[in-house]
């Protein structure tokens, strides 16, 4: 058996939203959650997992997901910041396929059985055999 070990981590806000963004993924990649909150103890137990990834924040649209923002802009600026479309509100509400193509666009492996035609596809990427390709674990 292959074992591929990616070198993201996505930090999210909650166990809802970790499992909505498993859905979708189709890589191997640590997810955090943070769970609504952050202090300095907290933020130390995140630095201390990261390790030289690459480091993706996706939090929720309201204020609690605002604050966890200007956590990570003020203390790891180096972290890409992912955001949602505000009517949704909340990542564990997003349709997996719009999370799907926010994601790929961010250049994560998704399930593109789920990428929608449209408004928000890209063609070309859906082309390339690096996005549809089965991840083995």
């Amino acid at each position: 058996m292959t074992m591929y070990f990616s070198d993201k981590v996505l930090i999210v806000e909650g166990k809802t939203d970790k499992r909505r963004i498993e859905e979708v993924l189709i890589e191997p990649v640590q997810i955090i959650c943070t769970h609504g909150t952050m202090g300095i103890s907290k933020l130390d137990d995140i630095l201390d997992q990261l390790n030289g990834s690459e480091i993706y924040i996706l939090s929720d649209a309201d204020k609690e997901g605002r604050n966890i923002r200007k956590w990570f802009k003020k203390h790891l600026s180096e972290s890409t910041h992912i955001y949602i479309d505000p009517k949704f509100g909340e990542v564990g509400r997003c349709p997996r396929d719009y999370l799907a193509n926010l994601l790929m666009r961010h250049d994560f492996y998704v399930d593109t059985s789920l990428i929608m035609k449209g408004k928000f596809s890209n063609d070309e990427r859906i082309q390339n055999t690096r996005y549809y390709q089965p991840y083995s674990v």
